[in-house]
C-alpha cells in the first residue's frame, strides 16, 4: 500500500469517525432537547399544584372563618321563638310598670339583648309606613288600604340578622289597592 492509500483511508476513516461523532452529537441533542421538554412540562405541573394547593389552603380558612362566624345559627333561630313569646309577657305585664313583675321581666329582657348583641344578632323592626323591602321582611298578608301598594301596615313579628346574614325575617302586613266595585 502507497503513502497515498494509506492516507485516504486515514481520510476515510476520519470522516466516519466525524461523522459517527455529528450523529452522536445529534442525538444526544435531541435527548437533550427532550429532557427539557419533559422538564418544563413537570415545572408547569408542580407550578398549576402549588397553585391550586395554595387556592384550596385559602378557601379552607374562609370556610373555617364562616364557620366560627355562623356556628350559634341554629342555637339562635331556636332562641328567636322563646324571645317573641317572652316580649308578649312584657307587653301584658307593661300595664303595671311598677309591678315587680315588669321589672324583673325588664331586667332579663336586657338580659336578652345583650346576649344577642354580643352573639352578633341585630333585631329587624319594620317602620310601619315604610315600603316594603323583600330582602328582610316577608308579607303574610296583604290589606286594601288607602296607603299606597306595598306599604307596611302593621308588624306581625321583627325579622333579626346574623352579623350580615338574615336570621329571620320580618313579619308585615302590607297595603294594597283596593279593588273597584264592578259598575252595574
Amino acid at each position: 500500500m502507497s503513502d497515498e492509500e494509506q492516507n485516504q483511508n486515514a481520510d476515510a476513516g476520519e470522516k466516519e469517525i466525524l461523522e459517527q461523532a455529528q450523529g452522536a452529537a445529534a442525538e444526544e441533542q435531541e435527548a437533550v432537547s427532550s429532557l427539557e421538554e419533559e422538564l418544563l412540562k413537570w415545572r408547569d405541573s408542580a407550578m398549576r399544584t402549588a397553585a391550586e394547593y395554595d387556592n384550596y389552603r385559602k378557601r379552607m380558612v374562609k370556610e373555617k372563618e364562616e364557620c366560627a362566624k355562623f356556628a350559634n345559627q341554629r342555637l339562635l333561630e331556636e332562641l328567636l321563638p322563646v324571645i317573641d313569646n317572652f316580649e308578649m309577657g312584657m307587653a301584658a305585664a307593661s300595664a303595671d310598670a311598677s309591678s315587680m313583675i315588669y321589672v324583673g321581666m325588664s331586667m332579663v329582657k336586657k338580659q336578652l339583648d345583650e346576649f344577642l348583641a354580643s352573639n352578633g344578632v341585630q333585631a329587624l323592626d319594620p317602620v310601619v309606613g315604610s315600603m316594603f323591602d323583600h330582602a328582610t321582611e316577608e308579607a303574610i298578608q296583604r290589606e286594601p288600604s288607602d296607603q299606597p301598594e306595598g306599604t307596611v301596615l302593621r308588624v306581625i313579628r321583627k325579622g333579626y340578622t346574623l352579623k350580615d346574614r338574615l336570621l329571620r325575617p320580618a313579619n308585615v302586613v302590607v297595603a294594597h289597592a283596593p279593588e273597584p266595585e264592578p259598575e252595574v
